[in-house]
């Protein structure tokens, strides 16, 4: 391990709302809750100010609403995150060539690979001096943890967070982890730290003495190892730059079950052709055509088919996926459904007659499809998502605060304005039309019409996001 703290992790305050409140002054210190506001939606992620009621990401939205009824509850704005991620990121590529993302807004960086910084005092002017150029850029804040491997530094951060940076000096790492949770540590999840509970194991320091003959005892080789060396403080795992997708996914969580045979067909052509648009845009094609679907009791199928070649023709997708369709049985009803492509290649299989004949493979394991890529359905009719922006002839911008009843209410404000008022308007008035977010530090960057995804555009937190967009009723602000 290193000698130094050079390794820098940063993870975006409360994101996705730190975003909206940043764009919609009159949510400004205010209970935000981001994420499906179906009957199905889950928290995405919170504001600080709706954690102190008790929400939390992955929790189901109507719970949060129980809790928080007068938050403002908002649908994501996925192109708007990516554009804003995409900022921080290059601020992050600018201080060094070993920069690892793990999601939109949280990522590792290795200081003394770019030569920002090679010894404690360096290390914390690089983050210091990124906080700063991070907060210029976007107006937003962002955590920051300094230490001499990946764990310790993310383990930093938490304990940065809101707003900090914590530096954690090499040497002194043992007598930190000693006295926290075992939770702490990577991998160790609600089930193995039950295990280890029961074993009488619920600190740090009691993992590091219960030796690592009994943790592989207790959690198997592999983890058993793994474990007691984090808790020695040892972790040599270096930043890797570049993570190559394993492949690309879409999906929707519907409102109400599906039952009709023939839409849940229409419904899998769609996904994948939404896929393929997907696939196609990042340059790539795929051998294995993935099906995912939960149905009513929550069980989760997956089937795959694995072609002869790679492709990113729409048909050989859609086809591949109805003939995995014809595996499940849907009886009951269905409340989830995705198709993916994985075997990931940068090129195409010329013989598109030659794909028909691929070999299937069935299985039931739950969540084997890797949600590399998500966005939500494109609604068929004109549809006013809370928290999505808009413009009116006469009043200028603003951003849909809830709908119903033919009605829209719309509170006009830009985020370099005060508070705006609000106005209702009937939904199908003409002066009134669907617009692009504005950037958040005026005179930056928008978001190009191509960028835009109305829906969360990655996992940013660990949750999965209901995408069910237009769900009509109002906002509470």
């Amino acid at each position: 391990m290193r000698t130094a703290p050079t390794i820098l992790h940063l993870d975006m305050d409360a994101f996705f709302a730190s975003v909206e409140q940043a764009s919609k002054p009159s949510l400004r210190g205010k209970a935000v809750v981001v994420g499906g506001l179906g009957p199905r939606g889950v928290v995405a992620t919170c504001s600080y100010e709706a954690r102190v009621f008790g929400v939390h990401s992955a929790m189901p939205m109507a719970q949060a609403r129980r809790l928080a009824p007068n938050a403002a509850y908002l649908v994501p704005r996925g192109g708007l995150y990516r554009a804003i991620s995409e900022q921080v990121m290059g601020l992050l590529r600018a201080l060094s060539p070993l920069v690892e993302p793990l999601s939109l807004d949280e990522a590792f960086v290795d200081l003394e690979a770019g030569g920002a910084a090679w010894d404690g005092e360096s290390a914390r002017l690089a983050g210091e001096r990124l906080r700063a150029d991070i907060r210029a850029v976007t107006g937003l804040t962002g955590s920051v943890g300094l230490a001499a491997s990946k764990m310790l530094a993310k383990i930093a951060s938490e304990q940065a967070k809101p707003d900090g940076l914590v530096l954690i000096p090499p040497g002194t790492e043992r007598a930190l982890l000693g006295p926290m949770s075992v939770r702490t540590l990577p991998g160790v999840g609600p089930a193995t730290g039950d295990h280890l509970r029961r074993a009488g194991i619920h600190t740090v320091e009691e993992l590091a003495e219960a030796g690592e003959d009994e943790l592989v005892r207790l959690l198997g080789k592999a983890h058993g190892h793994a474990l007691h060396a984090m808790a020695l403080a040892r972790d040599e795992r270096p930043v890797v730059a570049e993570r190559e997708a394993k492949s690309v996914s879409v999906e929707d969580t519907y409102d109400v079950d599906i039952h009709e045979r023939v839409r849940i067909g229409l419904e899998v052509q769609r996904l994948a052709d939404r896929c393929v648009r997907r696939l196609r845009g990042a340059g790539l094609s795929g051998r294995t055509i993935v099906l995912k679907v939960r149905r009513y009791d929550f069980s989760t199928l997956t089937r795959s088919e694995t072609l002869r070649g790679p492709t990113d023709d729409p048909a050989v997708v859609r086809e591949a996926a109805l003939r995995l369709l014809d595996s499940v049985d849907t009886t009951g009803g269905v409340r989830l459904l995705g198709v993916g492509v994985s075997g990931l290649a940068d090129f195409t299989q010329e013989d598109l007659f030659a794909q028909a004949a691929g070999e299937a493979e069935t299985d039931d394991e739950e969540e084997t499809a890797e949600e590399a890529a998500r966005e939500p359905a494109e609604p068929e009719e004109r549809r006013w998502a809370p928290g999505h922006d808009v413009r009116h002839t006469e009043y200028g911008h603003g951003w849909v605060q809830g709908s119903g009843l033919g009605r829209i209410t719309v509170r006009f404000e830009t985020p370099w304005s005060e508070p705006g008022r609000v106005r209702t308007f009937r939904i199908d008035d003409p002066a009134l039309e669907r617009a692009e977010p504005l950037p958040l530090v005026q005179g930056g960057e928008g978001v190009e019409e191509g960028e835009r995804v109305e829906g969360v555009a990655g996992a940013a937190e660990v949750s999965e996001v209901s995408e069910v967009l237009g769900v009509r009723g109002a906002s509470a602000v």
